[in-house]
């Protein structure tokens, strides 16, 4: 790379920068914009986004193992995450009402507040960081990390169609 300018950059050093640069987003924390979230919450959000997408529909359940499957985790890790949140007062533990053998999570109000507080941390970052950016540009890269997150969504069926 020979500039920090990414509009001064060939295609192909603009994509292969791209790999750093999302190194770099997950290593860099968000900043602490408005009411910083603790490390120990970010890392609880990931088990509790994935409670709130999975249990949208009224009849949708997640389990522990579900959730190891959806992080690519051992089941013992997602265990302790979820006991973690749990313990938390983030999290609830309730018999499935499809089967009642198996033990389903619901996330508490408590869990429900800080995925809020989250998304209101995220979008205070995101305006922060972008705010010398052209309103244009700071929309179409929203636009395109949403085609982008999307498309990670759907690589399970690309995957079984190849």
């Amino acid at each position: 790379m020979t500039t920090n300018d990414p509009a001064d950059l060939t295609a192909e050093e603009l994509l292969n920068a791209v790999g750093p640069a999302f190194g770099k987003l997950r290593r860099t924390s968000l900043l602490e914009v408005e009411n910083p979230i603790s490390a120990k919450d970010l890392s609880r959000t990931l088990v509790l986004n994935l409670v709130e997408q999975h249990t949208r529909d009224s009849e949708a359940e997640i389990t522990v193992g579900a959730v190891a499957e959806l992080l690519g985790v051992d089941p013992s890790v997602a265990s302790r995450m979820v006991g973690d949140s749990i313990k938390a007062g983030y999290l609830t533990r309730a018999a499935s009402q499809q089967d009642g053998r198996r033990t389903v999570l619901h996330l508490s109000p408590a869990g429900t507040e800080l995925i809020a507080r989250l998304r209101r941390h995220q979008r205070n970052a995101y305006d922060f960081i972008t705010a010398d950016w052209a309103e244009r540009d700071r929309l179409e890269f929203a636009r395109l990390m949403l085609k982008y997150v999307d498309s990670l969504d759907r690589l399970a069926e690309r995957k079984a169609t190849t």
